[in-house]
C-alpha cells in the first residue's frame, strides 16, 4: 500500500519530469480561469459603478422623464424621448404641489467650448439653482449662477474642475468669458470634484441656466426633471398627484413617465448582473476545453508510462490506487493553473483600476472560489478515465509491451 506522503511525492515527481505536458495543462487551466476570473470582475465592477451612481441621487428624489412606460417588465426609458415635450412651464407648474421641496429642470447638449484661443468639445447642462441642491454638489470658487423665471436669465456658468484646466491652465478663470459656440457666458463659479453624475464626469461639464441652454440648443423640452421630496412616505401620493397635473396640462394624454432610484437601481442590478453571468458563462466554455486538454495529456501520460504502471502493480499497488496517481497528478496541475490564472486576472484587474479609478474592478469571492472548485472537478473528472484505463492494466501486460519495442 502506498503511504500518503509517497503518494503525492511521486505525483510531484511525476509533474516536474513530464515539463511538455505539466506547461501545456497549467497554462490551458490558466487561461480558462483567467477569463472567467477576468471578465467576472469587469462585469461585477460595472454593476457596482451603475448602482453607486444611481444611488448617490438619494431615496428621495423622483425623476420626471417624456414618453410612457411601465418600469415593470423592462428599464424605463433614460433617453429623454417622448411623443410630447416636457416643457420648463410644466416643470415649474408642479411646484404648486405640496410635499416638493426642489425641482430641477435638466437640458444636456454637446458643444465646443473656447477660452483664450483654446477649444475643446464638452458636455454642456442647462439646469438651475435647485439642481445643485439635489445634488448635493459644491464650489471651490466663487458663486452659483441664478436663474430667473419671465426673463432671460444673465449670462453666467458653472465651470467643472477639470474644464477649468484645460481651457485656462495655471491663469485665473473666475468671472473670465467663456464661449460656447456663438454664445458667451461669464464664469461664475468652479464646481469642486464630485465624481460622475448620470454616466459622466462633472469635472468635464459646464453648467448654464436651464433657459439658456433651451436657446442654445434650439429646443423646448427639457432632457428630464428631477424632484425632491420632502418625505418618502409620501412618494405613491406624489406620482399621483405629478401625473395627474401633467396629463391636464397635456390634453389627457399621460405621456410621461416617473422613476425613482430604487427601481432603477432594481431593474439596472437585475439586467446587469444576468449579463455578467452571461459572460461569466462564456468564459467559463474555456474550461471545458482546458478539462479536454487534460483527458488528452493524460491519455498520452498512460500511454508513456505503461512500464511504470507495470512495475506498480507488480510491487502491490492496487488499481484503485494506480487511478488515485494519475488522479492526483491531473488535480494538482488543474489548481495550480487555476491558481496561476487567478493571480494574472487580479494583476490585470489592478492595472484597470489604476486606469479607470472610478470604476471599482473586483472579482466577487464568490467567482474565485467557484472558479477555483471548477478548474479542481475538471481536472479530477477529465482525467478519470485515461486514470480508469491505466488502473485496468494487467501487470504483466504492461511490462511485455514495454519489454517488446
Amino acid at each position: 500500500m502506498i503511504r500518503l506522503d509517497d503518494h503525492f511525492r511521486f505525483s510531484l515527481r511525476a509533474i516536474v519530469r513530464q515539463r511538455f505536458r505539466t506547461a501545456m495543462q497549467l497554462l490551458a487551466m490558466a487561461i480558462g480561469v483567467l477569463a472567467v476570473v477576468l471578465l467576472t470582475g469587469i462585469g461585477e465592477g460595472g454593476r457596482r459603478f451603475v448602482m453607486a451612481e444611481f444611488a448617490s441621487l438619494g431615496s428621495d428624489v423622483l425623476i420626471m422623464l417624456p414618453g410612457r412606460k411601465e418600469t415593470t417588465g423592462g428599464l424605463p426609458p433614460l433617453s429623454g424621448e417622448g411623443t410630447r415635450d416636457i416643457t420648463l412651464e410644466d416643470a415649474e407648474s408642479l411646484s404648486r404641489i405640496t410635499g416638493i421641496d426642489a425641482i430641477a429642470a435638466i437640458v444636456v447638449g454637446t458643444s465646443r467650448l473656447s477660452a483664450g484661443g483654446i477649444s475643446r468639445e464638452s458636455m454642456v447642462m442647462g439646469t438651475n439653482q435647485e439642481f445643485f441642491k439635489i445634488r448635493n454638489l459644491q464650489l471651490s470658487q466663487g458663486q452659483w449662477f441664478t436663474t430667473r423665471e419671465g426673463r432671460r436669465s444673465r449670462p453666467e456658468c458653472v465651470v467643472g474642475s477639470r474644464l477649468r484646466d484645460e481651457l485656462f491652465g495655471p491663469n485665473k478663470a473666475l468671472g473670465q468669458w467663456l464661449n460656447i459656440a456663438d454664445y458667451r457666458c461669464r464664469i461664475s463659479g468652479i464646481l469642486a470634484d464630485s465624481g460622475t453624475g448620470f454616466g459622466f464626469d462633472m469635472g468635464d461639464v459646464l453648467l448654464i441656466p436651464v433657459d439658456n441652454a433651451m436657446q442654445i440648443f434650439d429646443t423646448e423640452g427639457l432632457f428630464r426633471v428631477m424632484l425632491q421630496v420632502r418625505n418618502t412616505e409620501t412618494i405613491p401620493a406624489l406620482i399621483t398627484a405629478i401625473e395627474n397635473q401633467m396629463q391636464t396640462r397635456h390634453d389627457g394624454q399621460l405621456d410621461i413617465t416617473i422613476v425613482t432610484p430604487d427601481s432603477l437601481l432594481n431593474a439596472f442590478n437585475q439586467v446587469l448582473l444576468i449579463m455578467t453571468l452571461a459572460v461569466t458563462g462564456i468564459a467559463a466554455i474555456s474550461l471545458i476545453v482546458a478539462g479536454v486538454l487534460i483527458m488528452n495529456m493524460t491519455l498520452i501520460g498512460v500511454a508513456q508510462r505503461r512500464t511504470e504502471i507495470g512495475l506498480l502493480k507488480a510491487l502491490g499497488a492496487s488499481s484503485r490506487e494506480v487511478r488515485s496517481l494519475f488522479v492526483t497528478e491531473s488535480t494538482l496541475l488543474a489548481t495550480s493553473g487555476a491558481v496561476l490564472g487567478i493571480v494574472l486576472a487580479q494583476i490585470l484587474l489592478f492595472a484597470l483600476r489604476q486606469r479607470f479609478p472610478e470604476v471599482p474592478f473586483a472579482t466577487p469571492l464568490w467567482a474565485i472560489a467557484a472558479a477555483l472548485f471548477v478548474a479542481g472537478s475538471a481536472g479530477f473528472l477529465f482525467s478519470w478515465i485515461p486514470a480508469h484505463r491505466a488502473a485496468s492494466l494487467p501487470p504483466v501486460t504492461a511490462l511485455q509491451s514495454q519489454a517488446g519495442k
